[in-house]
């Protein structure tokens, strides 16, 4: 199924198109110098791209100002307004604490956003770049190709698909040159090629202190495999990896090395996050689940039966908890206690339950009906085990729930205020073993 395009507004002003696809740890793919994502979706060895790093994570994808379906009538190409179109997405999706890709002329421009924001970049990867546009524009290749922009649009188009692309490219190079002049007029492409060549993160590179993995692909003639060394000297404790490939892009050719090193490094991240705890008496967001209709299902389906569903509930669960970085508390047979250091991971991962729960409904000879219920507080930890007063009350929180929706208290939504989610009110609320009425939302999941 084709993404969903929607849109996020930078400071300055700009619409930005956007779309994701997965569910997990955020993924930000930044844009080329241009990009459209609603017709890359078109192309084959794109389209098997974009699902391959979907596969595991949440993949966000966008298109840059001036270029595809984003605002086109732009003046300001700048490095801090490539930035700002960053800033914009993520901030529109509320990501906390997410991925960052960055390939050839984005490069910069995620380094400058992983060395502002250090605390939401679990990861950067960056994609045959440099940090000064000199190490890319001084080749004798880009040169020569850039003389064409001005002079003969089609052929400007033909030729960068296959340099960039390589020359044994047939097919996916006439498409790559295809989308060039459907994603960015050729006024647009020489203002933001003028902008990018004065691009300069030098400075920034030993204030990154986000992991980062340098990949480049070799042979590649338009820049020199000692730039990507640079990179990773310069920037603390990065890890470089050099692939051998016939093409500079990363989607085509033997894409499985690729990916295999993305994994091997996110999966590092991943893993230490999910794995850390917060310290007794931390501020945690609580999540509870229940299956809605447990006890009837017992009896009309019969033990065993019945047990096959709540596997699969536990199943779809705990693959959510991973992916968002949440700690299982304990499961009560057909509901799980679990907790988390941020709002916005609890409520994404709720969101996440859900849709991965209507999926499997779709197919589902019985369907899992569930419960969520959030609430946020200082809990007691003992013995691997929370409790107190907000423990209570998230339970109570999920058993006002019906199933298929996520219910969170006013603590909750206002920890994620300007994040993206949407929430209706459901008003005061009276919960078992509180005096005063309880203000409660439910929280909207569904595209």
């Amino acid at each position: 199924m084709e993404p969903r395009i929607q849109y996020a507004q930078t400071a300055d002003g700009v619409s930005i198109a956007f779309w994701t696809l997965g569910e997990g740890m955020p993924f930000v793919h930044m844009p080329f110098l241009f990009s459209h994502t609603q017709l890359e979706w078109q192309i084959p060895e794109l389209r098997r791209w974009y699902e391959q790093l979907a596969d595991k994570r949440k993949l966000v994808r966008y298109d840059g100002r001036g270029s595809g379906l984003s605002e086109r009538d732009i003046a300001d190409y700048s490095l801090d307004a490539r930035v700002m179109d960053l800033e914009a997405v993520v901030d529109r999706l509320g990501l906390e604490w997410f991925a960052l890709w960055g390939l050839s002329h984005s490069g910069p421009g995620a380094i400058a956003y992983a060395a502002r924001h250090p605390e939401r970049v679990s990861g950067l990867i960056l994609w045959g770049t440099y940090a000064r546009a000199s190490d890319w524009s001084r080749s004798p290749q880009v040169q020569a190709v850039r003389a064409l922009m001005d002079k003969d649009w089609e052929t400007y188009t033909e030729t960068a698909a296959h340099t960039v692309l390589g020359w044994s490219a047939g097919e996916p190079a006439r498409r790559y040159a295809a989308l060039i002049r459907e994603s960015i007029t050729q006024e647009a492409l020489a203002a933001t090629t003028r902008a990018s060549n004065e691009f300069d993160v030098t400075a920034l590179l030993a204030q990154v202190r986000s992991p980062t993995l340098v990949l480049h692909p070799r042979p590649v003639p338009v820049l020199d495999v000692n730039v990507a060394r640079g990179l990773a000297s310069q920037i603390p404790d990065a890890r470089l990896v050099l692939l051998e490939r016939e093409s500079a892009t990363p989607y085509l050719g033997d894409t499985d090395a690729l990916l295999a090193a993305i994994d091997e490094f996110l999966g590092e991240g991943e893993e230490a996050a999910a794995a850390a705890e917060p310290p007794a008496g931390a501020f945690r967001t609580v999540l509870f689940t229940d299956v809605e209709g447990s006890t009837m299902l017992t009896q009309r389906l019969g033990d065993a039966k019945a047990r096959e569903v709540l596997r699969a509930h536990e199943r779809i669960v705990r693959e959510a908890l991973k992916a968002h970085g949440g700690s299982e508390v304990k499961t009560m047979g057909d509901g799980f206690m679990a907790s988390f250091s941020s709002a916005t991971r609890a409520l994404e991962c709720a969101i996440a339950m859900q849709r991965a729960f209507a999926e499997h409904n779709e197919s589902a000879e019985e369907p899992i009906r569930v419960r969520i219920g959030l609430n946020a507080g200082e809990p007691i930890a003992e013995e691997e085990d929370l409790f107190g007063t907000a423990v209570i009350l998230a339970a109570r929180i999920a058993a006002k729930a019906e199933g298929g929706e996520i219910v969170a208290s006013d603590v909750v939504r206002q920890l994620v205020a300007g994040k993206g989610f949407l929430f209706s009110d459901r008003g005061d609320v009276a919960l078992r073993g509180f005096e005063d009425p309880v203000r409660l939302y439910d929280v909207g999941w569904r595209d």
